[in-house]
């Protein structure tokens, strides 16, 4: 089993108490098909930098980190990809301090 860490946007337009269900789903799939969560971070609602639909000009950022078998990583894609509560997923490989905080950038 690989570690992944995957950051889900959610469009809940009006339903901001809406954010719980949809994260309980999230987890409850992603074990459902065999995966352990680690860690799940619910962050606020953040406009986004470009707009491509006006009907889309925020969203809920919800960050997963879990250990699953790469076939796992697809069906939670699928799962998810034409959900209405979903805008987009972006699920990627985790390294080993992925749940510690960033380093600090030093202007140098």
């Amino acid at each position: 089993m690989k570690r992944y860490e995957g950051l889900f946007i959610l469009n809940l337009a009006g339903k901001e108490d809406g954010v719980k269900d949809v994260v309980d789903r999230v987890s409850a799939e992603i074990t459902a098909l065999g995966g352990k969560l680690e860690a799940i971070q619910k962050m606020d609602r953040k406009p986004f930098a470009r707009i491509a639909d006006k009907r889309h000009t925020a969203g809920h950022y919800v960050n997963v980190v879990f250990q699953a078998a790469p076939a796992t990583v697809a069906q939670v894609r699928a799962k998810f990809r034409h959900s209405d509560e979903v805008f987009r997923i972006l699920i990627s490989e985790a390294s080993s301090n992925a749940t510690a905080a960033p380093a600090p950038i030093s202007a140098a």
